[in-house]
């Protein structure tokens, strides 16, 4: 069984925003802690962004941010990046691909989380 956590932050940056021609830009900080009892390696990541007009963009690559991090057991690998929507709301969700030290190859979902201007939802 692989026990891989991710856990998501993300937040507005307004500085690179411009409402007037539909451009909300959201960093998003992921930390992947590994609490398997081997080492792994992410190789790739896909993500499926959806604004909240339906709008769906795929990005897909190997690594995060140029790196394809090793997380050893009990170790945790943090990154943080960004993306630009059309929309003050909408969601983010992928996978990333990984590799364990007996070779095997897995997949560890990211569950879907939300990118949204403050105060948008009470």
């Amino acid at each position: 069984m692989r026990n891989i956590d991710i856990e998501v932050k993300t937040h507005f940056i307004a500085s690179h925003s411009d409402e007037t021609v539909g451009e909300y830009a959201f960093a998003y900080s992921i930390t992947i802690t590994n609490q398997s009892d081997v080492s792994v390696q992410l190789l790739k990541r896909a993500w499926k962004i959806t604004d909240a007009d339906h709008k769906i963009t795929r990005v897909a690559g190997d690594g995060v941010v140029g790196e394809q991090p090793h997380i050893a057991p009990g170790e945790s690998y943090s990154y943080t990046s960004g993306t630009v929507i059309a929309t003050p709301i909408g969601t983010m969700e992928g996978f990333y691909t990984m590799v364990d030290t007996t070779g095997d190859r897995f997949d560890v979902e990211i569950p879907s989380f939300r990118l949204a201007i403050p105060n948008i939802i009470h």
